[in-house]
């Protein structure tokens, strides 16, 4: 019975140590610090940001290509004194002129650009004319399968060529022609 007894001391006094080792770890946990985040912003010659930090979080404000549009004002002051034989006068002028412009050196003309410096309405006009081409040819062609192609057909032994050729001749013809219309109609 003694070395039962010395069996039960021995695991309940690993038990409690265990337990105090614990107890002690819990109770001094080490204080956590708040670590910044490292933000990588691209930045070049033209670009800008602004970082706000606080308490309840981050604020980052960033322009990649800043200014994006630049602006040049001239003026001309003009005084003028006429002089002749049926009377002079003189002539006073005041002229003011503002311009935007991309780093690149592209007058902006009042509208929006895209990469290549095409406006919306040049562009418009692009889709305006690829469809009115497309209508074009489609007419050219059903005239010349129509029309040409069952004369020319006839011909022995190349009439199936000149057949063909007069088919591609019709939408070649309808496709310029659709475009002229198009432009016409679109104002372009």
């Amino acid at each position: 019975m003694n070395r039962l007894k010395i069996v039960a001391i021995s695991l309940g006094g690993l038990v409690a140590i265990s337990h105090i080792g614990l107890l002690g770890y819990v109770i001094r946990q080490p204080k956590r610090t708040i670590e910044v985040p490292t933000i990588n912003i691209p930045h070049g010659p033209y670009s800008s940001y602004r970082i706000e930090a606080g308490k309840d979080g981050y604020s980052i404000e960033y322009h990649a290509d800043d200014p994006k549009v630049l602006e040049s004002q001239k003026s001309l002051s003009l005084d003028k004194e006429r002089r002749g034989l049926f009377g002079g006068g003189t002539e006073s002028r005041r002229e003011w002129r503002t311009d935007q412009f991309t780093r690149e050196g592209t007058r902006n003309l009042g509208g929006a650009t895209d990469t290549e410096g095409k406006s919306a309405k040049d562009i418009e006009c692009i889709v305006a004319d690829a469809g009115a081409r497309s209508q074009g040819a489609m007419a050219g062609s059903a005239l010349a399968a129509g029309v040409a192609v069952p004369a020319l057909a006839s011909i022995p032994y190349v009439g199936w060529l000149a057949g063909g050729w007069a088919l591609l001749l019709g939408q070649k013809a309808g496709s310029s022609l659709g475009s002229t219309v198009g432009t016409v109609f679109n104002d372009c």
